[in-house]
């Protein structure tokens, strides 16, 4: 087998850098007098997009100050900038806007993390991760678990509160495993899952269960889904992964066997690649890697290649 550093590059979003002031959020259930502040910074999140600039460095976000109005938004209190200014995001839902609140002639188009999130700057991946994340939690989190009554957002909109038993809950993150495994030949395996189009493969993945560990879920979920036992698990990189709320722990594998199993109902087609393959399959659209750098799925495999797949 070829040797290849342990850990994978700092992949986009898991680069990004955020001063969260989490000690602020106690004194923050209304953020009405943060919005208030002229010095505050308001990201707009409508349908997982956000408005962004188009500038000669590249997009960047396009933060604005607070609005009458913004409090009926559900603000999420995200940090504070380099100058200690309050950052909050707008993170309510509300399917029926498109556009920003008050029309300007510098108004941004909005654009989605998918979109974007490889090209902006550290923090403001940071600002847009962490915004995304807490706008898909509050959309499916507004009743308390345990009975049943409306939760109400709290403690800068990093939890919420039933207002009926006084129960709090916080936001989820669900983490899943995604591996790049080798055979004895160092041949990378890829497989298509059963709802994706013809010609795109990628690693395996899958989410942890409970009362596993990283590497036990890895060694899971390789065998269910193609039959193959691996072995040497090692964990080389993560990332935040908010769609909705999951943190992907990337890790490389050997196999002990190249025969495979599929599992009918999740993995459609698998195959093993060598690296000179590579080239043609590219070409004859067999294998289709995705066309950005955002995910660490494309990480792992270049990482495994040796150098990049996309132009």
């Amino acid at each position: 087998m070829s040797t290849r550093p342990h850990r994978l590059p700092l992949v986009p979003l898991g680069r990004a850098v955020l001063d969260r002031a989490a000690e602020r959020r106690a004194d923050l259930d209304d953020l009405g007098e943060l919005l208030a502040d002229p010095d505050t910074r308001v990201l707009e999140v409508v349908d997982s997009h956000c408005p962004v600039l188009d500038t000669q460095e590249g997009p960047r976000l396009q933060l604005r100050a607070g609005r009458p109005g913004d409090s009926a938004r559900l603000p999420v209190f995200l940090g504070v900038d380099d100058e200690r200014h309050a950052v909050v995001a707008l993170v309510g839902v509300m399917s029926e806007v498109v556009t920003p609140a008050v029309e300007t002639p510098d108004a941004a188009p909005w654009r989605t993390l998918r979109e974007v999130g490889e090209h902006l700057p550290d923090a403001e991946v940071a600002l847009m991760t962490t915004a995304l994340a807490l706008h898909h939690w509050h959309g499916t989190h507004g009743h308390c678990p345990r009975c049943g009554h409306p939760t109400v957002p709290a403690r800068g909109g990093w939890v919420r509160r039933c207002e009926r038993d006084g129960s709090e809950h916080h936001p989820r993150t669900d983490p899943a495993v995604i591996m790049a495994v080798v055979d004895d030949a160092d041949r990378l395996l890829l497989a298509r899952n059963v709802g994706w189009p013809q010609g795109r493969f990628s690693v395996l993945a899958g989410f942890v269960e409970p009362g596993e560990t990283l590497a036990q879920a890895v060694e899971r979920e390789v065998l269910e889904e193609v039959g193959v036992r691996v072995t040497d698990v090692q964990h080389v990189g993560d990332q935040p992964w908010p769609f909705p709320n999951s943190l992907m722990f990337g890790h490389t594998a050997r196999a002990l066997g190249a025969d495979l199993t599929l599992q009918e109902d999740e993995i459609a087609e698998a195959m093993w690649v060598a690296r000179d393959d590579v080239p043609r399959l590219v070409e004859q659209g067999i294998w289709i890697p995705t066309r950005s750098r955002l995910s660490i799925s494309t990480h792992l495999m270049e990482h495994w290649y040796g150098g990049p797949l996309l132009p």
